[in-house]
């Protein structure tokens, strides 16, 4: 059994060995090690902190764009509205230019049709006046003899100079 038992030299330079060796590392490695551990642990708060502050950031910047976006429909909202009233008011404009319109073209032809009206009646009147004569001219030459015509066109140039 001498193999599973150590023998007291075996553990006594194992021991001396075992604290050269610790030495060692904690004079030369154990400080560059905790150096190197700190400076990941710094560099992995600053990383978070980092992280933390871009997400406030994207919160910030998703609050403004939700504004934006916002902002930007109610102007869309108030060109559509705009557009909508001009439209109507254009409508409403051209409905009464149109009924102004009708109107002038409507008393024109009133207008000319009575003028029209007028001249045709002032036609059959002259027309009627001169049938009217003719007729008469005929009767009196049929009634009258020649003496007759001149007494009577005599006595109507007296009253004619008389009134």
């Amino acid at each position: 059994m001498p193999l599973v038992t150590p023998g007291i030299g075996l553990v006594f330079w194992m021991l001396v060995s075992f604290t050269i060796v610790f030495l060692i590392l904690k004079k030369f490695a154990w400080k560059p090690i905790l150096k190197i551990l700190k400076e990941r642990e710094e560099n992995i708060e600053k990383a978070l902190k980092a992280a933390e502050e871009a997400k406030l950031e994207m919160q910030k910047l998703q609050a403004n764009n939700e504004q934006i976006l916002a902002e930007a429909r109610k102007q869309a909202d108030a060109i559509i509205k705009e557009a909508r009233e001009m439209k109507e008011k254009i409508i409403a404009e051209a409905k009464q230019q149109a009924s102004i319109e009708a109107e002038k073209i409507f008393a024109t032809t009133k207008i000319s049709i009575e003028n029209e009206k007028n001249q045709a009646m002032s036609e059959i009147r002259h027309q009627i006046a001169e049938f009217s004569v003719l007729i008469a001219e005929k009767i009196i030459r049929k009634e009258l003899d020649y003496e007759q015509q001149k007494t009577y066109i005599k006595t109507l140039l007296d009253e004619l100079k008389l009134n």
